[in-house]
């Protein structure tokens, strides 16, 4: 396990998107705040006890942190240097040891049956392609019975413009989850309006969708 950002990955992201995140990202503030996502807290009865958990698009580590402190080894994937230094920074801060890889999350080799835990929260700057990727590398990396956690927000947020990405195909409904996990066991969304404080970037009253399910055993 390491806390330091790592070398530059062969999976790299094309410069103007990763320049973007960057530019977001250079401040001495956490851009989504420190304490976790409000839902993958709600789901820490999901989690089990030990066990490997990927933190995907995880940027300054808040949630990977957090899984960290339920007692899994956990890899914080993201592309963003200055997020991944605040990262390390984090865990230090906490006193936990994540795994930090830099790389671009829709070109990772995702490893199979790898993890026992996916978190997949708010990573809507996906276009369709690219999300299925996403998606079927999250699917790939799973073991069988584990557990995936998502949330996004959905096409209502952008009446709320208090965070999240502005082009409508980039927002998750019911069908498009239902679509892509529709097999999963003990499979659970949840869409709800909601006041959220996740820092400066995702502050305000909210449209939300939240996932739960497990891989199956022939998934």
């Amino acid at each position: 396990m390491s806390q330091q950002p790592p070398s530059p990955s062969p999976t790299q992201p094309p410069q103007d998107e990763q320049a973007r995140w960057e530019e977001r990202y250079a401040t001495p503030d956490y851009l989504f705040g420190r304490a976790p996502n409000a839902f993958l807290e709600s789901c820490r009865g999901l989690l089990p006890r030990r066990g490997r958990a990927l933190a995907v698009a995880d940027g300054e580590a808040r949630n990977g942190v957090w899984l960290a402190l339920q007692g899994l080894e956990v890899v914080s994937l993201d592309f963003a240097p200055s997020a991944q230094a605040k990262a390390a920074a984090l865990a230090a801060e906490a006193g936990v040891a994540i795994e930090i890889v830099a790389a671009d999350v829709h070109a990772w080799d995702y490893p199979e049956a790898a993890f026992d835990v996916v978190a997949d929260i708010f990573t809507q700057f996906s276009d369709s392609a690219q999300r299925a990727a996403k998606w079927a590398g999250l699917r790939r990396t799973l073991k069988p019975g584990g557990q995936l956690v998502l949330q996004g927000y959905t096409p209502k947020q952008l009446d709320y413009g208090t965070g999240g990405p502005k082009a409508v195909e980039n927002l998750y409904t019911r069908a498009l989850l239902e679509q892509a996990f529709g097999d999963f066991d003990d499979l659970a969304i949840r869409e709800e309006e909601r006041e959220l404080q996740e820092g400066p970037a995702h502050s305000g009253w909210s449209a939300v969708i939240g996932l739960t399910g497990r891989k199956p055993a022939a998934g």
